[in-house]
């Protein structure tokens, strides 16, 4: 299970909001004991871009060592 607050990868695109996989969000919610989770995307400057509501299999935990760096891409 991902801890709320956490920050997390996901795995599957979300192609309506603009989202593509490996984008990293924050854990704001967990369903169900790690079934599901709600997870706000957000850019550099802070504004929420999609907050989703993302199976445990579209999402992961950033594992030891990763590093999640801004990329720059059109909206």
């Amino acid at each position: 299970m991902i801890p709320e607050h956490s920050l997390a990868v996901l795995l599957s695109p979300s192609p309506p909001h603009g989202l593509v996989a490996g984008d990293v969000g924050t854990v704001v919610h967990v369903h169900d004991d790690g079934a599901g989770y709600e997870v706000e995307f957000m850019d550099v400057l802070g504004q929420t871009i999609a907050v989703l509501t993302v199976d445990a299999n579209d999402l992961r935990e950033l594992r030891e060592g990763e590093r999640a760096i801004p990329h720059l891409r059109s909206a």
